[in-house]
């Protein structure tokens, strides 16, 4: 198989896991990205993405498994467990603190992202496996719609720490009271979509 043929889509994948993660319809992946990030000040960016990536990693091998028809999980488990991942999240926000980043604590954060991206990329292999459905190559699409969602990642992260910067450093509000009511907030709605 020509390299340059399982490629020749990558365009059109990319933007479709760019407009899936930017969905607001589904915006239980957004909620999960403000509430990992919502702990860090914008000083702790290499932290954040070093977040970010274990967690694209998880969703990444994830949906390669699903979609190679490897592994499975229904669809209702699935969506009961994402507004789990969002609610443990932002307990563990709480819980943890803005101020304690010591190695454990942080490699912990870390194995947690990468645990909770397995969990959200079977939410989206159901609809990256219909796209594919018609597909001989499935390395190019994969790997571009995944290119996709981590840059849809990255704008997420990037407008929550610019919000962060302005309240907490331009207005003067402690980050103490940011991470918490952030992650009260999106840990309601975590149960809303428990619950509905």
């Amino acid at each position: 198989m020509d390299l340059s043929s399982c490629f020749s889509g990558a365009g059109l994948y990319l933007q479709l896991g760019w407009e899936h993660i930017l969905d607001i319809q589904g915006y239980d992946h957004i909620l999960f990205v403000v509430a990992l990030a919502a702990v860090y000040r914008v000083r702790q960016w290499r932290q954040v993405l070093i977040l970010v990536t274990a967690f694209t990693l998880g969703h990444s091998l994830t949906l390669a498994l699903s979609v190679l028809d490897i592994f499975r999980l229904s669809s209702e488990l699935v969506e009961t467990l994402i507004p789990v991942t969002i609610l443990l999240t932002c307990v563990y926000n709480v819980v943890r603190g803005e101020h304690d980043h010591s190695a454990p604590w942080q490699r912990a954060n870390y194995l947690l992202a990468l645990v909770f991206g397995f969990i959200h990329g079977m939410g989206f292999s159901n609809y990256l496996r219909a796209l594919l459905g018609s597909e001989s190559c499935l390395g190019g699409p994969l790997l571009s719609f995944n290119v996709g969602l981590e840059l849809g990642q990255l704008l997420i992260v990037a407008a929550a720490m610019l919000l962060s910067w302005l309240v907490v450093d331009r207005l003067r509000l402690r980050h103490h009271y940011w991470n918490l009511g952030i992650s009260v907030l999106v840990g309601l709605m975590a149960i809303q979509l428990m619950l509905g």
